[in-house]
């Protein structure tokens, strides 16, 4: 099952970042330190790659820190890019931030000694935390929910740096499921736009696999089953999480599994590597070429039927 979710304010988002893109000087993309590949929206790096960028990796706190590190090497090798990874935890590390992308930009200021940058990101992402903590002030409204920002609005700082905030934007289809699933388990994608279940589903079968022993240490178990609807089942159980019968409320357990990836209370996880994410994309681009082939095949044949 693919996972897609796109409400018409993000189509408008996407509009007004097209338009003010010539008046910006850097792009500042805001990513999910534990998804730094799924949580980079395409439609963006599309119409931004003639920018100077600042990758920021949010939520490291939350993160696998050896896998972080793999990403900033990784996002550091590309042409006129710079990435850091940050957390709401260290609002010192975000004010230092300033100095970071005036000496990026150093020599680029307009008549009046300002930079211009715009801050982007998925929902839920931690966009508005950060420019409030640039700010010192209450500016923009954070939630741990998407989908709270929905209009774009200029920050002056009054420090020579000018602030764009787009509202958080996904893309009108995610091609790579795998992608969808993983936004879904981080909280980026709406609840009502997602099914629970399935979501945990996919999640336990990562933990199970690449993250033994922190499942272990936090759900005390001595051995892991092969199976995620088996890990569920035990876990669920375990926490009482039962309805009717006794059987395990599967809707219930899949919710407490979700909330403790995304608290860390399972432990510092992430979930791909830039090696998994370029392979995915190679298949990815595959899978298009493939339909831009087939649908043009499709469109010959309905031209030799009119003929």
């Amino acid at each position: 099952m693919s996972i897609n979710w796109f409400p018409g304010h993000m189509n408008k988002a996407i509009r007004e970042i097209r338009e003010i893109l010539p008046k910006v000087d850097l792009v500042i993309e805001v990513l999910d330190a534990r998804l730094p590949y799924s949580s980079s929206n395409p439609v963006i790096a599309q119409f931004c790659s003639d920018k100077p960028s600042l990758k920021l990796l949010t939520k490291s706190d939350l993160a696998d820190p050896i896998i972080t590190e793999q990403w900033l090497a990784y996002f550091r090798q590309q042409s006129q890019t710079q990435a850091l990874a940050i957390t709401s935890e260290k609002p010192e590390q975000i004010r230092g931030l300033i100095g970071d992308i005036k000496q990026m930009l150093a020599g680029k200021e307009d008549k009046l000694g300002n930079l211009t940058a715009l801050i982007t990101g998925i929902p839920n992402v931690g966009k508005s935390t950060l420019i409030n903590t640039l700010a010192g002030k209450q500016i923009a409204k954070a939630a741990n929910e998407p989908a709270v920002t929905q209009g774009q609005q200029r920050i002056d700082l009054r420090n020579g740096l000018i602030l764009i905030d787009s509202p958080g934007i996904l893309w009108p289809k995610i091609e790579n499921p795998k992608s969808g699933y993983r936004l879904a388990l981080a909280g980026s994608i709406k609840n009502t736009a997602m099914n629970h279940e399935d979501v945990a589903c996919f999640g336990a079968e990562f933990f199970l696999k690449h993250y033994p022993d922190l499942m272990k240490k936090r759900f005390k178990l001595e051995d892991l089953p092969s199976h995620e609807v088996e890990f569920l089942e035990i876990i669920g159980k375990q926490r009482g999480c039962l309805g009717s019968g006794g059987y395990v409320d599967f809707h219930k357990i899949a919710t407490i599994l979700l909330l403790e990836f995304r608290s860390a209370i399972l432990g510092r996880i992430s979930l791909e590597t830039p090696e998994v994410a370029i392979a995915e994309q190679q298949e990815v681009e595959r899978i298009l070429a493939e339909k831009a082939v087939q649908k043009e095949l499709e469109g010959q044949q309905k031209k030799r039927r009119k003929r």
